[in-house]
């Protein structure tokens, strides 16, 4: 059975020496939302284009700000979007605004509030350095320099970003289709009364939700019933998406075909459990150069088994980088204890108390506890050598996407 460790590790290398970069097309930027750069954005002009004010004061020559007080000449005044057509000279200064342009023979700027104007003359109660409270021309990026790579997921801020570079259209790559099946004789729709002994298809639905998250197409399949014929014909249509996942029917019961079925279909097993809780029994390989994910089917553990495993896979699979799980720091609310040797993700909530982030366990049954899953915003993260701990020690939080 595989660490955490070895099994993200393993995921990443099967996939990295097998999957090819996907299709691109070309989007307007008010569409590219979410997807994946498959260009280099390069700066069309250096950024800033001038040296740019970052305070409303006045634009000075430094050099005659070195001894105080002093008095200087009011030449003029320059807003963001003009610019002063004149030099500022010995002696001299010009008002300025936030994000104006820094006038020509300036080189810094002292902030209004060490200033005093009366009529065309400043006094000066405060000494600048060289290029106080101006950003240069070019200091976040020159021209024609990088400033978005290949395989960067575009988030609001990269948008912003190649709306001021002027792409107006971009490369992107096309989104994976992912195959969600559900299995089991249990498993109903969501929209049939169940009998006692039936549950709802809630991990479809879930699933669908976190590959759409994840930057995939979902494509859910029927569910498929607790009989080999029938399982083999709808994991074969699954393998006509880009990746199949599979949820229930890994563990080693008696009617858990799906194990039996890929076997027959010829599959490579890369990982088959993980040392986890919740999500031990699963499984990842390959068919025929499809990959896929079968996942335990309590709703907890296929929902912690695609963020830890799935997830990274994905964005692999649409062109970006694999992107493991990023882990925060919060302090532990009550202390805490467990004996398993597993790596344990257990549903929390995370709050802001006395500056500090402090993480609380929710109530939950176990891994088929949704209602328990949906009141947490985060996953307490207990590693296999934290066997116990104390209220206010510092400790691994995986925070739910939104």
């Amino acid at each position: 059975m595989h660490t955490y460790e070895d099994a993200l590790a393993t995921i990443r290398k099967e996939l990295s020496e097998s999957v090819q970069n996907p299709p691109i097309e070309n989007l307007l930027l008010e569409h590219a939302y979410g997807r994946v750069l498959a260009e280099d954005i390069a700066a069309d002009r250096d950024y800033p284009p001038f040296h740019r004010s970052t305070r409303d004061g006045f634009a000075v020559r430094s050099a005659d700000v070195s001894r105080l007080p002093t008095t200087l000449t009011l030449m003029g005044l320059v807003r963001a979007g003009e610019h002063f057509a004149g030099k500022v000279g010995p002696g001299e200064c010009v008002e300025i605004m936030t994000g104006a342009p820094l006038p020509s023979g300036a080189d810094a700027v002292v902030m209004l509030e060490y200033a005093r104007v009366d009529a065309q003359r400043v006094e000066i109660r405060r000494s600048v350095t060289p290029h106080e409270n101006v950003v240069q021309q070019g200091s976040e990026a020159p021209a024609a320099s990088i400033v978005l790579h290949k395989g960067r997921r575009l988030g609001a801020g990269e948008i912003g970003l190649l709306a001021s570079v002027g792409k107006a259209r971009v490369q992107v790559f096309i989104p994976p289709q992912v195959a969600i099946l559900p299995t089991g004789d249990e498993v109903v729709p969501v929209d049939h009364a169940p009998e006692w002994f039936q549950i709802r298809n809630s991990n479809a639905f879930s699933l669908a939700a976190q590959v759409e998250a994840a930057g995939g197409i979902p494509r859910r399949l029927p569910v498929a019933p607790d009989e080999k014929a029938a399982l083999r014909g709808l994991i074969e249509d699954g393998f006509e998406s880009d990746l199949l996942l599979l949820s229930g029917g890994v563990s080693m019961g008696k009617y858990d075909f799906v194990k039996q079925v890929l076997d027959e279909l010829g599959a490579e097993f890369y990982v088959q459990g993980v040392a986890i809780r919740p999500g031990k029994p699963l499984v990842f390989g390959r068919v025929q150069g499809k990959f896929f994910f079968g996942l335990p089917g309590n709703p907890v553990s296929t929902y912690v088994t695609f963020e830890l495993f799935a997830r990274p896979a994905l964005a692999l699979l649409g062109g970006a980088e694999f992107e493991p799980p990023m882990f925060l720091r919060a302090r532990l609310a009550e202390p805490f204890r467990q004996k398993l040797g597993l790596t344990v993700f257990t549903p929390a909530r995370v709050s802001i108390e006395s500056g500090d982030p402090v993480v609380v366990p929710v109530g939950w049954q176990g891994s088929g506890d949704l209602v328990g899953a949906a009141a947490a915003n985060c996953f307490l993260v207990i590693h296999p050598a934290q066997t116990e701990l104390a209220a206010g020690d510092w400790v691994d939080v995986l925070p739910k996407p939104a």
